[in-house]
C-alpha cells in the first residue's frame, strides 16, 4: 500500500470537479451567481444597467464563437474555397477577431483526475517500481539457489543410491530404512515438478513406472504411517501435479498421470489391511506387503500421531479413484478419537489398537503427538464447502486443543522471554517439562493456517473473519516462529538441534548453550549433549513459509534464507547430496552420513515456495500433508 498523500479526500473530490468539462454558458452563469456582483452590483440602478450590458456582451461573444465553430465543422471544403478564391479583407478581419475570441475563451487545460491514496496503490501495478523489481529479482535468484541445491541433492542420490530409500552421502551408498520402496524418489518427485526440474521428473517418474509396482508386491514390512505420508502421499500429489483429475496444466516429463494413481491404489489396497485386521477403529502400525497382512508394533501400542495422520491421503485417494473405501476406513479413526476423554483437548501420545483407548498420560506436541493436531485442522480444510457439515467436529476438536495448548503447555523463558511449548510427561497433574522438540516447530504454521483458513491476514481482517481465538492463535504462531528461528541462531552452525530445553524459574543448566556467544538468547536456550544433532528437518521452514503467505511479512523470508545458507555451508557434500550433523554447536560440525528423504520432499520444497510468488500453490486452494505433499481442497481441483 502506498503512503498516504498530503491531501484529504475532500481535496481529491474538489480537484476532480475542477477539471470536469463544463459548457461555456454554465461557466458564465456560475461566475455571475457566485461572485460579489450579485451582492454588490444589483443593489443600485447603475449596477443593474451594467449587469444587463455585460450579459448582452457575453451573449454576442457566445453567438460569435458558435458561428465560428460551424465554419470549422465544414472541414476540407472551406479550405478549398479559400485557396482558390483567396480571402477578402473583411472576411480576414472577422476571422482574426473570431480567433482572438476563441483564444480568450479557450478551455483551461484538463488535468487527469487525482486518485485517492487507496486508489493510487491499487491501480499502480503497471508502473515499474525499481525497488520492487530489485526485491523480486533477489527472491527469484534465491529461489533458483534452492533449486540448484535440490538438483545437487538428487545428483548424489541418483549416483550412489538410486532405488534405495535413502542416501548415505559420505559412504557413497544407499540404505533401505523405510521398507525398500525407493522413498527418496517418490518423496522428491512433486518437489521436482514444482521447481520445473524436468530431468529429475523424468528420472523419478520412469523409475516409478518401471520398478515401484513390482517392489510393492514383493517387499516385506513397512510402517503404515511413514509409507502413507511419504510414498502414498507423494504418488497422489504427483498425480495431481502431472495433470490428473484436470489438475495443473502440466508440461512435465515422465509417465502419464494415471500411472501414479494406479500405483497409489495398488499400495493403498495393501495398507488397508492395517485397518481391517485391527479389532478397533485404531489401525495396526505395521503392514507386510507381500503377505497382505498387518500387525501391531512391539509392545502392542500405536502412536497417536501416526494413526491420526493418514486421513488426508486416504480421503484424496477416494476422491480421485471414486472408491469411498479408503476415506471411510481412515476417517473411522478420527470419529473414534472424538469419543475419547481428553485433557482440555490434549491427548496422550500412545493409543492401543486392541482396546481403542489411550495409553498413559504423556502429553506433548513433539514426536508421537505432533501431527494429530495438524491433521485436525487440515482434514477439516480439505473438505472445502462441505467442511461445516459432517466434519465440523474436527474444527471443534482443533479449537479445544489450541485452548489447551495455550493454557497448559505455553510458557516463557528467562531472561529474554522466548515463548515455547513444553511437555506434560505425567499428564496435567504432573510436573511441566521445558523441553521442546524441533518437531514442535510445525505448530506456528498450523496455528496461522487455522486462524485465517489460508487467506492473508489482511484480507481476513478486512472481511472481519477473525475471531478473538483466531487472533490469539495468530499471535502465538508468530511468537513461536521467533523461538524456532532462535533455536537456529543460537548455535555455532546456525542450524537447530533436534531438541532444546528452555531456562525457566524451575529449570536451568550451566554450560549447555548453543555456542553462538553473540546471541542474545544464549542463556534462554539449553542444548543437552544427546540432543545436538540436526537431521535436515523441515518444520521451521514450513512454518516460515505459511507465516509469510499469511502475514506477508518479509522477515520470514529473510529468516528462511539464513537457514538455507547454513544448510549450504555445513551440510552440503561436494560429491553429491547433503548430510545430517552430529553436533550443531561445534565448528566444524561432525557429519552423520545420512540424507533423509524429507530434505528433498519437504525442507527444500518449503524453502523454494517461501521464495516463490504467493500464487504458486495458494494455501486457500491446497492443503499440504505432513510430508509437504500438496492436495487440492475439494471444489478447487484446478490449479490457478
Amino acid at each position: 500500500m502506498s503512503k498516504s498523500l498530503p491531501y484529504s479526500m475532500k481535496d481529491v473530490h474538489y480537484d476532480n470537479a475542477k477539471f470536469r468539462h463544463r459548457s461555456c454558458f454554465k461557466m458564465i452563469t456560475q461566475t455571475v451567481l457566485t461572485s460579489n456582483l450579485k451582492r454588490d452590483c444589483i443593489s443600485c440602478s447603475t449596477g443593474k444597467f451594467l449587469v444587463l450590458l455585460m450579459i448582452g456582451g457575453l451573449a454576442y461573444l457566445m453567438l460569435t464563437n458558435t458561428s465560428s465553430g460551424h465554419s470549422d465543422s465544414n472541414g476540407l471544403a472551406k479550405g478549398v474555397i479559400f485557396k482558390e478564391g483567396g480571402i477578402k479583407e473583411g472576411d480576414k478581419s472577422i476571422m482574426d477577431g473570431g480567433n482572438r475570441f476563441r483564444r480568450f475563451w479557450r478551455k483551461p487545460p484538463r488535468l487527469p483526475p487525482r486518485l485517492s491514496p487507496d486508489e493510487t496503490g491499487s491501480n499502480n501495478s503497471f508502473i515499474h517500481d525499481p525497488v520492487k523489481l530489485n526485491e523480486d529479482s533477489k527472491w527469484i535468484a534465491r529461489q533458483q539457489n534452492v533449486k540448484k541445491a535440490f538438483i545437487h541433492a538428487w545428483s548424489g542420490y541418483k549416483k550412489y543410491a538410486m532405488g534405495f530409500d535413502e542416501l548415505m552421502p559420505l559412504s557413497h551408498r544407499g540404505v533401505d530404512g523405510l521398507g525398500g520402496l525407493g522413498a527418496t524418489i517418490v518423496d522428491a518427485l512433486d518437489t521436482a515438478m514444482i521447481m520445473g526440474a524436468d530431468e529429475v521428473v523424468t528420472e523419478a517418474g520412469s523409475w516409478i513406472e518401471t520398478h515401484l509396482s513390482h517392489r510393492i508386491k514383493e517387499k516385506g514390512q513397512v510402517n503404515l504411517f511413514e509409507t502413507t505420508i511419504r510414498v502414498l502421499g507423494g504418488l497422489l500429489s504427483a498425480y495431481h501435479l502431472s495433470g490428473g483429475e484436470q489438475g495443473m496444466n502440466s508440461t512435465h516429463m515422465g509417465p502419464k498421470s494415471i500411472v501414479y494413481l494406479e500405483t497409489a491404489k495398488q499400495l493403498a489396497d495393501l495398507l488397508l489391511s492395517a485397518f481391517t485386521s485391527s479389532p478397533t477403529p485404531i489401525p495396526f502400525s505395521d503392514v507386510v506387503l507381500r503377505d497382505h497382512s498387518a500387525h501391531p508394533a512391539p509392545g502392542g501400542q500405536s502412536s497417536t500421531s501416526e494413526v491420526s495422520t493418514l486421513q488426508l491421503e486416504f480421503n484424496y485417494l477416494s476422491t480421485v479413484s471414486g472408491d469411498p473405501k479408503y476415506g471411510m476406513e481412515a476417517m473411522k479413526v478420527l470419529e473414534h478419537l472424538k469419543t475419547l476423554p481428553k485433557v482440555e483437548g490434549l491427548v496422550p501420545i500412545y493409543i492401543s489398537p486392541h482396546s481403542g483407548e489411550f495409553i498413559g498420560e504423556n502429553i506433548r506436541l513433539g514426536s508421537r503427538g505432533d501431527s494429530y493436531y495438524e491433521y485436525l485442522i487440515k482434514v477439516w480444510l480439505q473438505q472445502g464447502a462441505e467442511r461445516d457439515g459432517n466434519f465440523k467436529y474436527l474444527y471443534d476438536m482443533y479449537e479445544e486443543a489450541t485452548k489447551g495448548i495455550r493454557h497448559l503447555l505455553v510458557q516463557k523463558s528467562i531472561p529474554k522471554g522466548l515463548v515455547f511449548v513444553g511437555e506434560l510427561p505425567s499428564g496435567s497433574k504432573g510436573a511441566f517439562s521445558p523441553k521442546m522438540d524441533h518437531l514442535v516447530c510445525f505448530l506456528p504454521g498450523t496455528l496461522a493456517l487455522g486462524a485465517t483458513k489460508g487467506i492473508t491476514k489482511e484480507k481476513a481482517m478486512k472481511d472481519n473473519l477473525l475471531t478473538f481465538e483466531d487472533l490469539e492463535n495468530l499471535k502465538l504462531a508468530e511468537d513461536l516462529a521467533k523461538t524456532c528461528f532462535e533455536m537456529y541462531s543460537v548455535t555455532s552452525t546456525g542450524l537447530a538441534p533436534e531438541i532444546a530445553y528452555f531456562h525457566t524459574e524451575d529449570y536451568f543448566e550451566q554450560g549447555l548453550d548453543g555456542g553462538n556467544k553473540s546471541s542474545e538468547y544464549m542463556n534462554d536456550i539449553i542444548i543437552k549433549y544427546a540432543d545436538r544433532h540436526n537431521l535436515l528437518r523441515p518444520e521451521t521452514v514450513e512454518s516460515l513459509f505459511v507465516l509469510y503467505r499469511i502475514t506477508e511479512n518479509p522477515k520470514y523470508r529473510e529468516w528462511g534464507w539464513q537457514i538455507f545458507e547454513a544448510f549450504e555451508k555445513h551440510t552440503k557434500v561436494d560429491s553429491g547430496g547433503y548430510s545430517s550433523l552430529d553436533d550443531v554447536t561445534r565448528l566444524p560440525p561432525q557429519r552423520r552420513d545420512k540424507m533423509e528423504t524429507f530434505f528433498l520432499g519437504e525442507t527444500l520444497k518449503y524453502l523454494y515456495l517461501l521464495f516463490a510468488d504467493s500464487t504458486v500453490l495458494p494455501l486457500d486452494k491446497f492443503v499440504f500433508n505432513t510430508e509437504a505433499h500438496p492436495f487440492p481442497i475439494k471444489g478447487m481441483s484446478k490449479s490457478e
